[in-house]
Formats: C-alpha cells, structure tokens, sequence
C-alpha cells in the first residue's frame, strides 16, 4: 500500500495538473499608448477650455483684435483634407498588415507623405502670418494661436519621425503587430483632434 501511494505521489509530480493559460486582454504597448492619448486628450482640453474663456470675455468685434490677420481658412481646410487622407492610408496600411508587413510599407509610406505635406503647409501657413503681424506678443488671439496650433505640430512632427523609424523596421519586418497598433493609434489622435482644433481656432 504504501508503494501505491509513493508511485501515485510520483506521477502527480512529473505530470502536474494543467495551469490555465493567463490571457493578456489589452497588450503591454496599446495599453501603454491609450494612458499616453488619454493625457495629451486632457492636454488638449484644458488649452480649448482657457481658449474660450478668454473668448468668451472679449468683446464680439475683438475677437479677432482689429489690425489682425485673418487666419486662412480655406487654405488650412484643404490642408486639414491632407491630414484626414494620411489617418485614412494609415488605417489602410493597418488592414495590409494582416497579409504580410512588406504589404503595409506603400500605403504607410503614403501616410507618412500627407502627414508631412500637412506640416509642410502648416509651416509656409505661420511664415506667412509672421509676415503680416500675428506673433505670440501682438494679442492674446495669436498666442492662443500658436499655443493651440503649435502644441499640436510638435505631435505631428514626434509622430512622424517615430513612424518613420517604425517604417524602417517594418520593411525589415522587424515590428510587431502590437507596436503597430500602438503608433497607429498615436498617428490616429494626431490626425483626429484636428479636425475639433481647427472649427475652435479658426472658424
């Protein structure tokens, strides 16, 4: 009898019971990537809200102050089709990327092109509002201008030069799909928070 229970204690120890296999729900980089967006989201928030403040308590024909210049809508509309077609090709690359990741580099490749056009234009956009007057000294309209505006360029740039990075390592094949998600996820809030950027500041 006791033969029988040492035998049965040795097979419980070569063969333990099966453990169940932890499930990591949101990856480590997503997760990670989620906490940051959801900080500069609040970033954001608090500039548009000091933003309409201080508008809301100027009066309706000093805002923008007299002896301004006007800030160019139209030409900033188009821009902002520029960098809403880069979240889209971005979005594309992302679907490629399920088929191979060499799939994925020409639409990224693409985004990355928009999204620097976007900058591009936007810089050619304060050279020329320079030239005319509106500096972050001249009224609380341009430094509210290029706080807003500027604050969001510096995403766009970090997240550019990330991606470009990243595209490297992706026709490499050396990124992972989880570092993937997450850097798209990062290009995404670059590109959508504009939109709400631009109908506070501009129009």
């Amino acid at each position: 009898m006791a033969g029988t229970m040492s035998e049965k204690r040795d097979l419980r120890l070569i063969h333990p019971a099966p453990t169940r296999e932890q499930r990591q729900i949101v990856p480590n980089e997503v997760l990670g990537m989620i906490l940051f967006i959801g900080a500069e989201v609040m970033l954001f928030a608090g500039l548009i809200s000091a933003y309409a403040v201080v508008r809301a308590g100027m009066p309706a024909d000093a805002w923008p102050p007299p002896g301004q210049p006007r800030l160019p809508i139209a030409f900033t509309g188009f821009n902002t089709l520029l960098l809403l077609a880069s979240g889209g090709a971005m979005w594309f690359g992302g679907r490629k990327f399920a088929e191979g990741a060499d799939k994925a580099v020409p639409p990224v490749l693409a985004s990355l092109g928009l999204g620097a056009a976007f900058v591009a234009l936007q810089g050619y956009e304060w050279a020329n509002l320079l030239g005319e007057g509106l500096s972050m000294q001249s009224s609380p309209y341009g430094s509210f201008f290029y706080l807003i505006v500027g604050t969001h360029a510096v995403h766009a740039v970090a997240a550019l030069l990330v991606l470009s990075v990243a595209t490297l390592r992706l026709r490499a094949g050396e990124l992972t799909e989880h570092a993937f998600t997450a850097l798209r996820a990062f290009w995404y809030f670059v590109v959508l928070i504009w939109p709400f950027l631009y109908w506070q500041v501009y129009l």
